[in-house]
């Protein structure tokens, strides 16, 4: 009983420690806007006049092909062969399908010493993305890679995750990726699937003692990417390769975070640790 209050109560630090950790967060990104054409109401069928029937005046007679030929006695077996090509090429493709992943998705975060240049640059790229577009996402990605390599001198830590699987499997866990990010953070700027939001009251929590800015982007993509395990320095500028490498072809999600968002304010490393337990040094 006590061993379960004493651990009852660490959780408890722990969970209240980290709430105090959080400090301004920022994001964007989503998924593409595929607009729904809007439903058509069908039209009045036509209406034919019905041919007036006519009748011979005697009964001719029936004349019968012994031979089964003609014009029209290839059509239905053409038909047929034409429906087994089909079917046989869909159960090729469906089990193609079943043999392994058809998509990925990626997880890469970068600690770097925090600049108030970087984080305004973050602002300016989450303000002006187009976060309804394929193209627009994959900008963004691109955008956001340029500048992380701009800084590369100042990452100190990095993780990086890869998992496989179907198109849903990958969207369903890049959406549980993504709310991680924001629960790291007091969320004060998202720009999301074009809308905006913003908190303009936050006061920057300043502390002596911080000193870094955590930087995570998502993607979740119809290419294969590959896992680097464990993350080197070599391996964070070729993960940055790779997110870039996404087009609007290929990418199904894309999001940018990265906190502190406000200018001034940086985590302290007992807060980067706290917050980011997963992270290796680079």
């Amino acid at each position: 009983m006590l061993k379960a209050m004493r651990r009852l109560v660490w959780l408890l630090l722990l969970t209240l420690s980290l709430a105090l950790a959080q400090k301004s967060g920022g994001g964007a990104g989503g998924r593409p806007f595929s607009p729904t054409p809007p439903p058509m109401s069908p039209g009045p069928a036509p209406v034919f006049p019905s041919p007036a029937p006519s009748y011979p005046p005697y009964p001719g007679p029936v004349v019968v092909n012994p031979g089964g030929g003609g014009s029209l006695g290839i059509v239905p077996v053409l038909v047929v062969l034409g429906l087994v090509l089909v079917t046989a090429y869909m159960v090729r493709g469906l089990r193609q399908a079943g043999e392994g992943p058809t998509a990925s998705v990626a997880r890469l975060r970068l600690a770097l010493l925090a600049r108030p240049q970087v984080q305004k640059a973050l602002r300016q790229l989450a303000e002006e993305a187009d976060t309804t577009s394929a193209k627009g996402l994959a900008d963004l990605l691109d955008e956001a890679a340029l500048l992380l390599l701009r800084e590369e001198p100042a990452w100190r830590f990095g993780d990086y995750q890869v998992v496989r699987g179907s198109e849903d499997e990958v969207l369903a866990r890049f959406d549980a990726w993504m709310l991680e990010e924001r629960s790291k953070y007091q969320e004060t700027f998202r720009h999301f699937e074009g809308k905006k939001q913003a908190v303009e009251a936050y006061q920057a929590q300043v502390e002596p003692g911080g000193r870094y800015l955590v930087v995570s982007l998502l993607l979740a993509d119809r290419r294969l990417l590959p896992s680097p395990s464990p993350l080197t320095r070599s391996w964070a500028r070729q993960a940055l390769m790779d997110l870039a490498g996404s087009s609007s072809f290929t990418l199904l999600a894309a999001y940018l975070s990265w906190t502190p968002e406000r200018e001034g304010e940086a985590l302290t490393e007992e807060e980067l640790l706290l917050l980011y337990p997963e992270l290796e040094k680079l």
